[in-house]
């Protein structure tokens, strides 16, 4: 990096914007644009082993605990459909703060819940918020990584995703056990975490959108030639802001193929997220929620340690290892349900976090270095959503399934339809 982009700026101390170039990339930017994500993810996650307090004040079933779930699913996807837009024509910050807004606004709701409807409220804008956090914050993750490491700031920001889905549950877990009050002080530890983040993205060194123009998050000709359509190349105010997101047309096959491995892998963690810590419950006829936040932390975990650990691999290595782990996974779970055993119920959710992480590594990756910056947070809002759409719909079905017929005959047919979707994906991955 030359003098000129190390520039600081007095008044804050910060790496002052290059016009004309990337924004002061440095790691240490790179690191701390991460903690947004981080932040509005853990709060995405914590009410996972709330629920068994809030199904015993307010007495829903199994299906309403995926109904409350789904709800974030939908304010997720809603929001995928502009913010990545917004994100990429106007700059990450607009598009960060009024997300971090709705996380905090969605903390006190939780904290201060009463009925079903508000848990759903609750969980509808903390859906809305992850959506604006997660494609403008990973793109800003990107956009502040060191000239050259793109593909570093990829991981990092894949890895900030996991990690903040990690650290929620288990602080919800621990806290809600050792602290009186178990529904309300968690949310209270969350909103300093959510103002942290908002005071990171206010000093971010984060350049206008029109200095990003042409800049391709490779540095190469090769990135640039492959964006360009007519739709891409056309004026910005062309584009709608509303609208599904998508990726350059010559680079839709690989976003295709990337979502037909993790998807399922996305579905199989959200299994566990909505209905983990009842069948952990159901297992062990017990409401410990620690150990529900420590069951759905490992699963975050290892999603997270995977994809530091694989980085180096190629991504078609990666989608395969990913359909390898989330088909053991369920696998694991269909046992564990059978057998009712709980080292196999945590082996289940370790085996999911292993397969999404290593999914995920994949696909954003790929967009990391491939698509050009003015497209990337679309784009990651377009892979995101497409796998949050799958783990949206199937765990509302095994929900309702198993208020039919079982929680165990549920789990066990939702666990063979993972199975046989994420390995046809991984089929058609390798073929291409």
């Amino acid at each position: 990096m030359t003098a000129d982009a190390r520039r600081t700026d007095p008044a804050l101390g910060a790496p002052a914007p290059v016009p004309g170039g990337p924004p002061g990339g440095s790691r240490r930017w790179m690191w701390l644009a991460a903690w947004p994500v981080v932040a509005a993810l853990a709060l995405s996650n914590e009410p996972a082993p709330l629920y068994v307090l809030w199904q015993g004040r307010f007495g829903f079933s199994a299906a309403t605990i995926t109904l409350i779930y789904a709800a974030y699913i939908a304010g997720l996807l809603v929001t995928l459909t502009f913010a990545g837009t917004l994100a990429d024509r106007y700059g990450r910050r607009p598009v960060l703060l009024p997300g971090l807004a709705l996380s905090l606004t969605a903390a006190v709701l939780f904290a201060t819940a009463e009925s079903v409807a508000v848990l759903g409220v609750a969980r509808l804008l903390s859906g809305f918020a992850v959506g604006a956090v997660l494609a403008a914050g990973m793109a800003a993750v990107a956009d502040l990584a060191p000239p050259g490491q793109k593909q570093f700031g990829g991981l990092v920001g894949s890895a900030s995703m996991v990690g903040g889905a990690a650290l929620g549950p288990m602080l919800a877990g621990v806290l809600s056990e050792t602290l009186p009050h178990p529904t309300r002080l968690v949310f209270v530890v969350q909103t300093g975490l959510l103002l942290v983040a908002l005071a990171v993205v206010l000093r971010m060194p984060l350049s206008r959108p029109g200095e990003r123009r042409g800049e391709r998050p490779g540095g190469g000709a090769e990135a640039e030639a492959g964006a360009g359509s007519a739709a891409d190349t056309a004026p910005r105010r062309a584009r709608r802001l509303v609208r599904i997101p998508s990726v350059p047309r010559p680079h839709r096959r690989t976003l295709l193929l990337s979502l037909a491995v993790l998807a399922p892998g996305m579905t199989a963690t959200g299994f566990v997220l909505s209905l983990g810590p009842a069948l952990l419950a159901d297992l062990l006829d017990s409401d410990n929620r620690a150990l529900a936040g420590g069951m759905i932390f490992l699963l975050f975990a290892a999603a997270t340690g995977v994809q530091f650990a694989v980085r180096a691999l190629r991504v078609r290595v990666l989608f395969i290892l990913g359909a390898v782990l989330t088909t053991a996974g369920m696998a694991a779970l269909v046992l564990a349900t059978a057998a009712t055993s709980v080292p196999l119920l945590l082996a289940a959710a370790v085996l999911a976090g292993l397969g999404q992480g290593s999914a995920q590594l994949g696909g954003l990756s790929t967009l990391s270095a491939r698509i050009p910056a003015t497209r990337l947070a679309e784009a990651n809002a377009a892979l995101t959503g497409g796998g949050y759409l799958m783990a949206g719909v199937l765990p509302v079905a095994a929900g309702y399934l198993s208020d039919a017929v079982g929680l165990t005959a549920g789990t066990t047919a939702f666990g063979i339809a993972v199975a046989v979707l994420v390995t046809a994906g991984a089929v058609a991955a390798t073929r291409r």
